[in-house]
């Protein structure tokens, strides 16, 4: 199953582009896929197909700056991480209504889109959501020599080059797209925060607004999401019932899943099926 390209506004008029995919039958439930940072929408068609198929409407789209939402020229391009929640998934979460025309709305977020639910606005509208390799970006909740790499990013790697080139060239060093300069400086400055974007932004009530289901994915293998982020994690939604899958990647074939593997085709009939399963229940 394919789904139809199409393009929307942000809420503030930028223009975005997504991926609609329809069911052949619809179960009235909408899904609304929120990448990771620096991850184009087409990572996720497989997973989006696999939900339609299942009878869900699913949306996949690329915050601005990145993918099919990236302007010609990206150094100096006016754009932040707090313009990716308040404008970006907030305008798709807005198309999604309106074409869905009432269907229960549900948050997919994987890594940086799972971390904001609680600062969308509109999320009042979720009735679920459901968070992969999602965790606190804090760089002391990093183990061993990762704590030191977390530091070095955060402090000297992301400050410094997209002050020196207007944006960072992430896609050089083969860590997915390139990233608006701004982005960039959010995301360094969230992570240098303890409390992570709750805590540098002052959230907390925001956060604690938040009360659909969360499900959370969380991976034995997944370097980018340590279990003690993970935890910081679940404590920043006091308020929503949450519950957390621990998955074993040395249960599976290959023995590897990692930060991005869950949205793999080959974990189509156990991961995929299961997480559809406890979907259609809310």
């Amino acid at each position: 199953m394919s789904g139809t390209a199409v393009e929307f506004a942000a809420r503030d008029g930028y223009r975005l582009a997504g991926t609609l995919y329809r069911p052949a039958t619809s179960n009235r439930r909408a899904v609304l896929i929120q990448a990771a940072t620096g991850v184009r929408q087409e990572y996720y068609g497989k997973f989006a197909a696999y939900l339609a198929s299942r009878g869900f409407s699913v949306l996949t789209f690329d915050y601005r700056g990145i993918g099919r939402s990236r302007p010609p020229l990206l150094r100096g391009f006016a754009a932040r991480m707090r313009d990716w929640v308040d404008k970006d998934i907030a305008g798709a979460l807005d198309y999604l209504a309106r074409a869905t025309n009432g269907a229960r709305l549900i948050g997919i977020g994987h890594s940086f889109g799972g971390q904001v639910f609680g600062l969308v606005p509109g999320n009042e509208r979720y009735v679920a959501a459901m968070a992969v390799g999602s965790q606190s970006g804090y760089w002391g909740h990093w183990p061993g020599m990762g704590k030191l790499a977390m530091w070095l990013l955060t402090h000297v790697v992301l400050p410094g080059v997209s002050g020196l080139l207007g944006y960072v060239p992430a896609r050089i060093v083969g860590q997915g797209e390139d990233l608006p300069a701004g982005v960039a400086a959010d995301w360094a400055r969230w992570c240098r925060h303890p409390g992570y974007v709750v805590g540098a932004l002052g959230a907390q009530d925001a956060y604690a607004r938040f009360t659909a289901p969360i499900r959370v994915y969380a991976i034995s293998d997944d370097a980018y999401a340590p279990p003690r982020a993970v935890e910081a994690f679940l404590a920043s939604y006091p308020n929503a019932p949450r519950k957390v899958e621990r998955v074993d990647a040395a249960a599976f074939e290959g023995g590897r899943i990692g930060h991005f593997g869950f949205f793999r085709e080959r974990f189509k009939d156990r991961l995929w099926r299961e997480a559809a399963d406890w979907l259609l229940s809310r």
